[in-house]
């Protein structure tokens, strides 16, 4: 399989979150078949889920892989294990060490019980979309529109830039 393009979103609010983002843009660079070819600043935004849980650390990579889309997602679901996290249905949008979400992978539009593309809030969402927009400008969600066309309709959280200088060493 030839190498293609994939955008993940990384997110955290417990523990450490700026360590565990920056350690898990080191274990993707690390995945077999995967080239890290840019990253986003660091962001910081309010939660979407409960009240009471800190805010969030967020941050999107873009990686060029030979590994297919249920290859790289199950990669993906191990850096959060090894990292502590924790999936619990009851919990949906709760507190977490890491969150690796699979945002776009090439022109992939796929809904099934193990992988949804493009994810599902993807375009919905400032602290997916201004990262996104920060490494692919040019990047269209299928069924949805060029990345810089969504930002002026997403939900908000508070989104701040957290560390400029990560962008520009990107």
């Amino acid at each position: 399989m030839s190498a293609q393009p994939a955008f993940i979103g990384l997110g955290a609010n417990l523990g450490d979150p700026v360590r565990q983002i920056e350690q898990a843009l080191d274990a993707i660079a690390l995945l077999p078949g995967t080239r890290l070819l840019k990253r986003s600043a660091l962001y910081g935004s309010r939660p979407m889920g409960p009240a009471g849980q800190p805010d969030y650390v967020n941050a999107v990579a873009w990686v060029e892989t030979a590994q297919p889309a249920l290859q790289l997602l199950a990669a993906l679901l191990d850096i959060e294990r090894r990292h502590g996290r924790r999936r619990d249905a009851a919990e949906r949008n709760g507190p977490r060490t890491l969150d690796l979400d699979l945002l776009l992978y090439a022109d992939l539009v796929c809904d099934g019980p193990a992988l949804t593309l493009p994810h599902p809030g993807a375009h919905a969402r400032d602290f997916v979309l201004v990262p996104l927009a920060e490494v692919a400008p040019h990047v269209l969600i299928p069924g949805r529109g060029r990345v810089t066309d969504l930002l002026d309709h997403c939900q908000r959280h508070d989104l701040r830039v957290l560390d400029r200088a990560l962008a520009a060493a990107g």
